[in-house]
């Protein structure tokens, strides 16, 4: 086995939670070429990654079937000798079904699973199970491979774009999300930074979409007697969690944030709304909370990856959420 192409075309927290393969693959095959395929915009994940050979890029914006073709090609032309597709979509599968690879792998919810060398039983939610457990059992398929935890590789330029907001303690929160109710709301944000006492610096991280809540925020608090700085837009994907990692907490919601303070270790409170941990998308850093109602609420979980709007329109599991249940890891944190 030379050459192992690893497929995950999802949204960017699936794929930082796949690199969890890439470690695990170099830690039993450390001389192998390993390539990974992504969507258009998350390939800036593997800047100088020490493991990666190469990135292939899916641009599903433009051209996307056109494109779709290309990449094919660039699969079967690289001549893999393994390639591993953890997403269960027609499009992958078929990359994966005509790779020429001689083992294919892949989740049995594929539709084209049929044409693989090794399908693998995709185990159900609310399984107890972690992602990356699930995604582990594709290895199965070559080896008895370690479980290994996801991780990004900030390089030393990421590193010095942050030092200046490095001066003095810092906590940072992630109040954004793709989905309404996975986001806790911006008025209970406030809340939390009205009743927080903290010396040193509250930042604000999120992509540039991101940037006209965390103004709205800070907008919110014209008296608080913190330090806070809205730095979302400001830092690409590597240097926001070069950021995380040596920040006292970071507060995120169930969403990209918490996966790229798990791929640097760094401290994290999880705020679960409409979802709940048992989902397998948990925070695996060594200091991690969970935050979540304490109310039995017959409609939570509402769904596995979140809605537009709450279908009650109550929005209980986010209301109901006490600002003591976020302060409180940030004085167990203190008192260590």
């Amino acid at each position: 086995m030379q050459k192992i192409l690893v497929i995950q075309t999802a949204f960017i927290g699936d794929v930082v939670l796949s690199t969890a393969l890439l470690e695990s693959l170099h830690k039993e095959y450390p001389d192998i070429t390993l390539d990974i395929l992504v969507r258009k915009g998350n390939e800036a994940l593997f800047n100088n990654h020490p493991f990666i050979n190469s990135v292939l890029i899916w641009n599903k914006k433009e051209k996307k079937y056109i494109h779709w073709l290309q990449i094919l090609q660039q699969i079967r032309n690289a001549d893999y000798d393994v390639v591993i597709n953890v997403q269960r979509y027609a499009a992958t599968g078929l990359w994966t079904a005509f790779s020429n690879a001689k083992i294919k792998i892949g989740f049995d919810k594929n539709p084209f699973s049929f044409l693989f060398t090794h399908k693998i039983k995709h185990l159900a939610e609310q399984n107890g199970l972690h992602e990356i457990q699930k995604n582990h059992e594709l290895l199965s398929a070559i080896g008895d491979m370690t479980l290994c935890k996801p991780k990004l590789y900030p390089s030393s330029t990421d590193v010095l774009k942050i030092t200046s907001f490095q001066t003095k303690p810092y906590i940072c929160i992630a109040p954004a999300s793709v989905w309404f109710t996975k986001q806790f709301p911006m008025e209970q944000w406030v809340k939390f930074l009205n009743d927080l006492v903290f010396e040193g610096t509250v930042y604000i991280i999120g992509g540039p979409g991101d940037k006209r809540l965390g103004d709205t925020i800070i907008a919110s608090l014209p008296n608080s007697q913190n330090e806070i700085v809205n730095l979302a837009g400001q830092l690409d994907f590597l240097a926001s969690a070069a950021l995380q990692a040596k920040a006292v907490l970071n507060y995120v919601n169930d969403s990209a944030p918490m996966h790229f303070a798990t791929a640097v270790n760094a401290p994290v409170v999880a705020i679960y709304c409409s979802t709940i941990p048992d989902f397998g998308y948990g925070p695996l850093s060594a200091q991690s909370f969970i935050v979540q109602t304490q109310q039995q609420l017959t409609c939570r979980p509402c769904g596995i990856h979140g809605k537009k709007a709450c279908p009650l329109g109550h929005f209980s599991c986010a209301n109901t959420i006490q600002m003591q249940q976020l302060l409180e890891p940030l004085l167990q944190m203190a008192q260590h």
